[in-house]
Order: structure tokens, then sequence, then C-alpha cells
């Protein structure tokens, strides 16, 4: 199957050279190799000009096409006709040196698969501990394995606000579990949503839909909002045999304030595309959750180890949730 891999990228020239260099050691290697450069200065074009990697074609744009769906939506436009899979990878990943050669057997082995997602390996911590465990309130369970259960969970738990679906799906009152929580099981699970930054598609789905451009800028959910919509068109898959380490370089991130309002004013516009006309238990859940959200980081702001960037984005996330009284985004059809 021949595949391009496009990789957008802002402010990180080192982190993308690491990338590169994973790239270049794969069993399979992509057909062409996109990046798409949204930085004002010339140091990622530097850096690949000192470093020279096969099939790569560099694209600067201008800065009406900045922004991580903008960028790749221009990055589908350069792909060769003949491509069959197109690949999106964030710039600060390394690959494990089977990771393409997984995705293509996904495809191979799942014709209906219209999307396939790689597996974050570095993020989570599991234990196998086999059927029939009965996980304590602090751990979360999935297919015979288990990890340690975020703050955030626990309290949802407590409070019956916890998601109501496996991981991969989103319910009726969003705020699911994404596919992270899939166990490193090397199986491979169907899912709804995939990871924007380790994902990809076959090349035919962008004849029908692209990435919003609602999600400027940083962009953050817009993998979740596309992944919705793409479900309604075909299959998605998660093969957690396809692994790579996921290094959240914070170069190119907004600030926390911003990175707080859109947390819940994206969440939202996601959380309608899933459930268009959500009835009062969804409605409450939805907004019961966000608030919890937004105390847990307030709490954060006192007791955790960064308190000034965990206060400005409690501020960040409550002025997001005010703001929808005021003005709710625009689901695009």
């Amino acid at each position: 199957m021949k595949i391009a891999l496009i990789i957008c990228t802002y402010l990180r020239p080192l982190p993308l050279l690491k990338l590169l260099q994973s790239v270049q050691s794969q069993t399979v290697f992509p057909d062409e190799i996109i990046i798409v450069d949204g930085a004002a200065n010339e140091e990622t074009k530097t850096i690949l000009s000192k470093n020279k990697f096969e099939k790569l074609k560099y694209f600067k744009i201008p800065d009406e096409d900045r922004g991580l769906t903008k960028q790749r939506n221009f990055g589908i436009k350069k792909v060769d006709n003949t491509t069959e899979i197109i690949c999106f990878l964030d710039d600060d990943i390394v690959l494990e040196s089977d990771y393409f050669e997984q995705l293509i057997k996904t495809y191979q082995h799942f014709p209906d698969a219209l999307g396939v997602g790689g597996y974050i390996n570095n993020e989570i911590k599991w234990d196998f501990v086999g059927d029939n465990y009965k996980p304590e309130i602090n751990e979360f369970y999935y297919d015979g394995w288990t990890c340690k259960e975020g703050s955030r969970f626990i309290l949802r738990k407590i409070l019956g606000i916890d998601s109501n679906c496996p991981p991969g799906y989103s319910s009726l009152y969003s705020h699911g579990r994404n596919v992270g929580f899939l166990p490193p099981s090397d199986k491979t699970y169907k899912v709804e949503m995939l990871m924007g930054g380790v994902s990809s598609f076959r090349k035919k789905l962008f004849d029908q839909i692209h990435f919003s451009t609602y999600f400027e800028g940083y962009g953050l959910y817009e993998d979740a909002d596309f992944c919705l919509r793409a479900s309604r068109l075909g299959q998605l898959y998660l093969n957690t045999a396809a692994r790579l380490n996921h290094y959240h370089d914070a170069s190119g991130r907004p600030n926390q304030y911003l990175y707080g309002k859109m947390v819940v004013r994206n969440g939202w516009y996601v959380w309608r595309v899933k459930n268009p006309n959500p009835n009062v238990e969804a409605r409450f859940k939805w907004h019961a959750i966000t608030i919890v959200l937004t105390i847990i980081r307030f709490t954060n702001a006192v007791t955790g180890s960064q308190k000034k960037a965990a206060f400005t984005e409690a501020l960040g996330r409550t002025v997001g949730w005010w703001s929808l009284l005021i003005s709710k985004p625009k689901i695009e059809n």
C-alpha cells in the first residue's frame, strides 16, 4: 500500500529531527514525507537542510495557512494522487521501528478500516491482572489490564458521572476516555475516535470530509471532531502493536489561560458533534463534569507543583464555561 506521512510542525526543529530519524529506521518506509512548517523563523528549514532524509518534501506556509487543521488540509493537497493511506504524526514523537508495518497490516487484516491509529507507549503504566479482576476505585481495568486512576476519574466515579463507554468512544455527555486508556495488549480494537497526532486514514476519506478550521491555531480536540464525523462513514481501529513514544514538547503550545478556555469551548463543540440534541441528563452531566474538572484545577493551584499554571488554566476554563452562555460555537456540517 502506498502511504504518505504528513507532519505539521511549529517551533520544534529538534523534536522534529528526532522523529524523522525514527522514521528513517522503519521496516516499512513511507512513499513520501510532507513537512508543513508553520513557524515564522527559519530554524526548521535550516536543520532539515543540514540533515537529508529520503522522499522528504518541505513546505513553509504563509500566515493564512498557519494552524494545525489548516496545515493538515494544506498537506493533504500535496499528497500524490496514487497514495492510498495518509498518516499524521505530531512533531514531538519517536516511533518504534515497525510502526508503519503494523499500520499497513491493520488495513490488510481489516479491509473495512477507514482509519487506523497508533499506540502511545510511554504515558500510562499498565499491569496485566487477567480476567475476573475486581478493580479498586483508584484503578481502571480493561481487557485484563489495570492502571492507576487519576483524581478526576475517581471523583467522577464517586459522583456517578463517569463515562459509560469503552476507551475510544464518546458518551452522549462526552468527557469519555481516549484511546490512551486501551492497554498494551498487542490487540487491535474498534474505536470511534483516534488521537490526531498518531493517526492514519484512507486517502479517499478526504474526498468527503476535511479537518475543521473552527479549531484555529493549536487545534485542541480537532482530532475528536474529525474522527466523530469519519466514524459516520466507516470503521476506525486502534492497533496497540503500532507503538511510539510521545514526549509533549512545550514549544509551540498556547498559554495556560487560552488552553483552559479551549478545553471548555472546543469540548462543547465536540460534544455537540456527537450529540446535537442532548437531553436534560446529558446536558447536566456535561456541565457537571466541566465544573468538577475546573474545581480540580483550582485545587491544583493550591496543592500542586505548578501552582501558577494550574490557576491560569482553571481561570481559562471558568471564562470558557461562562462564555457559552453568551456565545456558543457554531457547528460545521
